[in-house]
């Protein structure tokens, strides 16, 4: 199994602009564009590390995005509050994600990027997040969350993510602990999971594919067993890709077995969506 530094000891790209969607350091967009005037297709990225900033940002997916953008395919690779940080947890980190997406819609045309072919891309605590953001549109009128006009995602690849908020609350197993809902959630409020997590807002109708390793030791494969389950039995078109010898670390480093099939199912959405 890959390590941390197994990924983040390789050589790294540098994105072709930064952009800020506000005011804190971490209210940014790294946009990796591939040479040429387009449009080009693009991934709308969401970086893990278990909902905190001091894990992990935006450039734990660096290596992927160059990836990406050596094969034709633009990353809005959006950064967030954590809620280790002011104004992260409920509901800041959820609005940073959803302003960032945003800009996407308002940014695209200027940035010489297709928004007809887009889709969405998210790792650990980030496939929940981009999960989340396919989910938007179900939010009650009464939440914070709730925005009516929110840019639409109709596919999402989620790597080793994390959907269920209940079910990493109720599993002390999983690599990023339990403590760390109650900030993402606000367990003070009547309905915690109701506009936070993905089954209470199931279904999406959004084509979801999770890939997860048979060996992730911070995912415990049963989440993603649970949550198939859960969106299937809500009418959503999922599928789960399981990698063999393969866990954490492996599902964002070029060059795996896991991003290889992670990056075709992307080059897939995006040309389906295109069509």
């Amino acid at each position: 199994m890959l390590t941390w530094p197994d990924l983040t000891s390789r050589p790294r790209g540098t994105p072709d602009a930064t952009i800020a969607y506000g005011p804190d350091p971490l209210q940014v967009i790294d946009l990796w564009r591939p040479a040429g005037a387009g449009p080009h297709p693009v991934v709308l990225m969401v970086h893990g590390g278990c909902w905190q900033t001091s894990i992990a940002d935006r450039r734990l997916m660096d290596w992927v995005a160059a990836d990406l953008r050596d094969h034709g395919i633009a990353s809005w690779n959006i950064d967030y509050r954590g809620v280790d940080r002011a104004g992260g947890g409920y509901p800041g980190t959820f609005h940073d994600v959803a302003a960032a997406a945003d800009r996407l819609r308002s940014d695209a045309a200027a940035h010489g990027l297709d928004l007809a072919r887009r889709v969405a891309l998210g790792h650990s605590a980030g496939g929940h997040l981009a999960l989340w953001l396919a989910a938007r549109h179900r939010i009650a009128p009464d939440s914070p969350l709730h925005d009516p006009d929110p840019l639409r995602l109709d596919h999402v690849v989620a790597l080793g993510a994390l959907p269920d908020l209940a079910a990493v609350a109720a599993s002390p197993d999983n690599g990023c602990g339990t403590e760390v809902i109650a900030q993402l959630t606000d367990q003070s409020r009547a309905a915690p999971y109701a506009d936070t997590s993905v089954p209470p807002l199931l279904p999406l109708g959004a084509v979801q594919d999770l890939v997860n390793g048979r060996e992730d030791r911070i995912v415990p494969y049963r989440l993603a067993e649970d949550y198939i389950a859960c969106a299937r039995a809500a009418g959503d078109t999922v599928h789960l890709h399981t990698i063999a010898d393969t866990g954490h670390v492996e599902l964002i480093a070029p060059g795996t077995p896991a991003w290889t099939h992670a990056r075709a199912l992307l080059r897939s959405a995006l040309a389906r969506d295109h069509a």
